[in-house]
């Protein structure tokens, strides 16, 4: 065959498709709605306003608000399994590791603790964003269970072990950058400060 007449493939575009920059924008929106006028107030059609789509159109993506709101706690958890994953393989001394991870997590509590506190709050009304929190609160456990570990905290889940201590430290950070994250970004770093100080402390690093 003439290779002049030999069609050339199509180059893939790695630009986002419209669905997805239509999802990105509703997801986007609900969190901004989650502020003001808040998940129990904003409706369907704030959302599809807020996007700038119909509400026919809206519909095609989500079901309900109940599906958006867990679809953008799903986005937020992706971010935060990496930063479990990234805790949990740290190749740095555990001192080090243990002030990156509380660097991380201020970070995206920063960023997206409307998000993050509304998972919290939502987590017995919804069971999918229930399930997703407690995923995710699993992942950190096993993280911080492995910093303690290589700080020599001996292994196993009896008190004063890696694997006891784990959960009530994750668990304490959670709720310490709920308050924290609805007062002020300080007071938030104030907080991830004190956190860091004590995980140190369990460490037997301070």
């Amino acid at each position: 065959m003439d290779s002049r007449t030999t069609p050339t493939p199509r180059r893939r575009s790695s630009a986002p498709r419209k669905g997805d920059l239509r999802e990105q924008a509703i997801l986007d929106t609900a969190e901004r709605l989650l502020a003001v006028p808040g998940y129990e107030t904003m409706t369907m059609a704030d959302i599809a306003s807020g996007a700038g789509i119909t509400r026919g159109a809206l519909y095609f993506y989500f079901g309900s608000k109940q599906d958006v709101v867990t679809a953008l706690v799903a986005r937020t958890v992706r971010a935060l399994h990496e930063k479990s994953w990234a805790a949990e393989n740290d190749p740095a001394d555990p001192r080090t590791a243990i002030e990156t991870a509380m660097r991380r997590t201020a970070d995206i509590w920063l960023e997206h603790g409307l998000v993050m506190r509304a998972a919290i709050d939502l987590s017995p009304a919804i069971p999918a964003v229930g399930t997703l929190w407690s995923q995710t609160a699993g992942l950190f456990i096993r993280a911080i269970t492995t910093v303690l570990e290589r700080a020599g905290v001996p292994r196993g889940t009896r008190p004063g072990q890696a694997g006891a201590m784990a959960a009530p430290v994750c668990w304490m950070i959670e709720r310490s950058f709920y308050h924290a994250s609805r007062v002020s970004p300080g007071e938030l770093q104030r907080t991830s400060a004190t956190c860091q100080d004590l995980w140190l402390r369990i460490a037997g690093l301070a």
